[in-house]
C-alpha cells in the first residue's frame, strides 16, 4: 500500500513533467549557483591572503541571499502547481483519497523534485566546476591558479542546506492545503468569471505615481540622487503595482471599444480574454517587472561603476609612473633601474608643481612650460601665453571629484591684491587634466606668474611614459614600485588593483542577478502552463467552426507575447531611468554599459519567448489534431 502511494506521486511527477520542468530546472540552476558559490568559499587557495577573504566573504554572502530568494520562489512555484491541478486533485478526492493523504502526495512530490534538484545541481556544478574556476580568474582577476579539487564541504554546505530548504518548503504547502481550499479549488472550474474592471482613480493614481517617480529621479544630480532614491522606489513599485492591476485592464477596455480594432482578423478572439488574463496574471506581472527591474539595476551599475572607476583613474592619471619625492635621487635612480629590469622603455619629465592660497583654497598655478613637460608625455598639444593670459584647466570629463564651479568666472589674486580674470577666447583651451591635480587649475604666462605672491608650496614631480614594454610588465614593475616607495603612482598597476577588488562584486552581482532574471521568467513560464488545459479547450473548441492554424499561430504569439514581454519591457524602462538617475549622479553617461546590459537582458528573454512558444503551439496543435 505504502509503495504504490509513493507510485502515485512519481507518476503524478512525471506525468505533469511539462509543468515542473520549469520549477525544476530553475531549483536545479539556483542549486548549482550556490554550490558555485560555496565552492569558491572552501577553496584552498583562496585563503592564502586578505584580499582572497573579501572573495570567500563576498561568495557566501550572495550564496545565502540567493538560498533566502530560493525559499520564496519555490513557495510560488508550488501554489501555482496547485492552482493549475485542481481537477487532479478534485478526483483523487472523488476516488477517497483523504484531505491528509493529499497533502503528503505533495510532501512527496516537492521532496522528490528537490532531491533530483539538489543531486543534479551539485553533479553539474562539479562537472562544470572547473570551467567556472577559469572564468573566475578572469573576473577576479586572482593571481593564483584555481586548481580543480573536490569540494567535500562545498557538497555537504549544499546537499544540507537545500534538503532543509525543501523539507520546510513541503511542510508550509502541506499545512495551508486544507479540505476547505480544496473544495473551493474543485468548485472554482465552476465559477463564471465576471469581466475585470478598472478604477480610474486607481488608473489615474498608477500613471501619477510612475510620473512623479520617473520625474524625481531623472531630475535628481549629484547627491540629491541618494536622497531621491526611497521615495523613488516607494512611488515606482505601487505604480507598478497599480499599472498591471488596474491601468493596463482600463487600456484593454478602452481598445474593445474601438470597433475596427476589435472587428479587425482575430483581434476579438485576442481581446476577448486578454482582460481576463492582465487581471489573473497581474500579480505575476508585477513581481517578475519588480525582480527583473532589480536584476538589470544591480547588474547596469555594478557594470556601470566599473567602467566609470576605470575611466575615471585613465583620465586623471594618464601618466605611466609619477613619483611625488623627487629629491630623492637614489630612489628615482633606483626606479628607473626596476624599469630596465621589467623591459620597458620610457620617457621622462621633472617638473615642480606650485600651490598658492586663493580666497583660501589651496590652488595649483603652473607656467606652460611645466604643463607642456607632462604634454609631450602623452603627445598632448603644448600650451603657449604671454602677457596676462593664463588658462583655467578643468578636470577630466569622467573625475568624480569634480567641483561644481562656473569656471569662466574664477580669478587669480595677485600680489598686490588685484584679481584678474580669463579672456573669454583662450578659456577653455587646455581641456585635459593632465597634470595630478584633483581639481582644476591655471596655466598662466611667465610675466604673471612672476606677479603671484609667495607660494604655500612647491612640490616636485617625476614623471615616466612607458614607450614600449608589455602590459604585463608594466603592471609587475608597479606593483613592485609600489609596494617599496609610498610616492609612486603607477596608473597600470592601481587599475588592474581596483578591477581586482571590484571584481569580486562584479562577480556575484553578475550571478546573483542572473538567477533573480531566470527566476522571473520562471514565473512567466508557470503563469502560462496553468492556463494550458483550458487553452487547448478554447482553441480546439474555435477551430471546429473555422480558425485556421495560421489565425491559432497569431493568437498564441501575441498571448504569450504579452505575457513575456510585458513585465520585461516595464522593467527595463524602470532599470533605464534607475541607471539615467546613476549617472546624473556622478554627472556622467552611462549610455553605452546601460544599453548592453539592458539589450542583453532582452535578447536572452526573447530567445525564451521564442523557445516556449514553439512548445507551447505544439502542444495545443497536439490537442486539435
Amino acid at each position: 500500500m505504502t509503495m504504490k502511494f509513493y507510485q502515485i506521486a512519481i507518476n503524478n511527477v512525471l506525468r505533469n513533467r511539462r509543468i515542473y520542468l520549469a520549477y525544476f530546472l530553475s531549483s536545479l540552476f539556483t542549486v548549482m549557483v550556490f554550490f558555485t558559490f560555496a565552492n569558491f568559499a572552501f577553496h584552498p587557495t583562496l585563503t592564502s591572503d586578505e584580499m582572497n577573504k573579501h572573495v570567500i566573504s563576498g561568495m557566501l554572502v550572495a550564496g545565502w541571499i540567493i538560498y533566502v530568494f530560493s525559499f520564496f520562489f519555490i513557495l510560488y512555484s508550488m501554489s501555482s502547481f496547485l492552482q493549475s491541478r485542481k481537477r487532479e486533485f478534485g478526483l483523487f478526492m472523488i476516488q477517497g483519497m483523504s484531505s491528509r493523504q493529499v497533502r503528503w502526495l505533495v510532501f512527496i512530490e516537492n521532496m522528490l523534485l528537490g532531491f533530483f534538484a539538489i543531486i543534479f545541481g551539485i553533479g553539474l556544478g562539479v562537472l562544470f566546476s572547473k570551467a567556472i574556476l577559469l572564468v573566475a580568474e578572469n573576473i577576479l582577476i586572482i593571481e593564483d591558479h584555481l586548481s580543480f579539487y573536490f569540494p567535500t564541504e562545498a557538497i555537504s554546505l549544499t546537499f544540507v542546506s537545500f534538503i532543509v530548504l525543501f523539507f520546510l518548503i513541503s511542510l508550509f504547502i502541506t499545512n495551508i492545503l486544507r479540505t476547505n481550499k480544496l473544495v473551493t479549488l474543485i468548485k472554482g472550474e465552476k465559477i463564471a468569471k465576471k469581466e475585470p474592471r478598472a478604477s480610474i482613480l486607481l488608473t489615474l493614481l498608477a500613471v501619477a505615481l510612475l510620473g512623479a517617480g520617473y520625474y524625481i529621479a531623472l531630475k535628481a544630480k549629484g547627491s540629491e540622487v541618494i536622497t531621491a532614491l526611497i521615495p523613488v522606489v516607494l512611488l515606482v513599485i505601487i505604480g507598478t503595482y497599480f499599472l498591471f492591476t488596474q491601468l493596463s485592464v482600463f487600456l484593454i477596455r478602452r481598445l474593445k471599444k474601438q470597433t475596427g480594432l476589435f472587428w479587425k482578423g482575430t483581434n476579438m478572439l485576442l481581446f476577448s480574454d486578454l482582460s481576463y488574463r492582465m487581471k489573473d496574471n497581474a500579480r505575476a506581472f508585477f513581481l517578475v517587472a519588480i525582480i527583473s527591474t532589480v536584476a538589470f539595476s544591480a547588474i547596469g551599475t555594478l557594470v556601470g561603476f566599473n567602467a566609470l572607476l576605470t575611466k575615471t583613474y585613465q583620465a586623471s592619471h594618464p601618466i605611466s609612473f609619477e613619483y611625488n619625492f623627487a629629491e630623492e635621487k637614489d630612489a628615482v635612480a633606483n626606479i628607473e633601474q626596476t624599469f630596465i629590469e621589467y623591459n620597458l622603455t620610457v620617457d621622462k619629465a621633472e617638473i615642480d608643481l606650485t600651490y598658492f592660497d586663493q580666497d583660501g583654497r589651496r590652488t595649483l598655478i603652473t607656467t606652460p612650460d611645466t604643463y607642456n613637460a607632462y604634454a609631450k608625455l602623452i603627445g598632448e598639444k603644448e600650451i603657449r601665453l604671454k602677457g596676462n593670459d593664463f588658462l583655467v584647466v578643468e578636470q577630466s570629463e569622467v573625475n568624480i571629484l569634480q567641483d561644481d564651479i562656473d569656471l569662466s568666472q574664477v580669478s587669480i589674486t595677485l600680489a598686490d591684491g588685484k584679481k584678474i580674470f580669463p579672456q573669454d577666447e583662450l578659456f577653455g583651451l587646455a581641456k585635459r587634466d593632465i597634470l595630478p591635480e584633483m581639481y582644476h587649475y591655471f596655466i598662466v604666462s611667465d610675466e604673471l606668474f612672476a606677479k603671484l605672491p609667495e607660494p604655500d608650496s612647491v612640490e616636485k614631480k617625476v614623471a615616466w611614459q612607458v614607450t614600449s614594454g608589455s602590459s604585463e610588465d608594466v603592471i609587475e614593475a608597479g606593483r613592485v614600485l609600489s609596494d617599496e616607495y609610498l610616492g609612486i603612482i603607477a596608473i597600470d598597476w592601481t587599475i588592474y588593483d581596483v578591477k581586482r577588488a571590484w571584481g569580486v562584486v562584479l562577480f556575484v552581482g553578475l550571478f546573483t542577478g542572473i538567477v533573480f532574471f531566470i527566476s522571473a521568467g520562471s514565473f512567466l513560464y508557470f503563469r502560462l502552463y496553468r492556463d494550458l488545459d483550458e487553452d487547448k479547450y478554447k482553441f480546439k473548441a474555435i477551430n471546429k467552426i473555422g480558425l485556421t492554424m495560421k489565425e491559432m499561430k497569431r493568437v498564441i504569439n501575441r498571448q504569450i507575447g504579452l505575457l513575456f514581454f510585458a513585465p520585461i519591457i516595464v522593467a527595463i524602462i524602470h532599470g533605464a531611468v534607475a541607471l539615467t538617475a546613476l549617472a546624473n549622479m556622478f554627472e556622467k553617461s552611462l549610455v553605452i554599459e546601460s544599453a548592453i546590459v539592458l539589450g542583453s537582458f532582452f535578447i536572452v528573454q526573447t530567445i525564451y519567448f521564442l523557445v516556449v512558444k514553439y512548445f507551447y503551439t505544439k502542444q495545443i496543435k497536439n490537442a486539435i489534431y
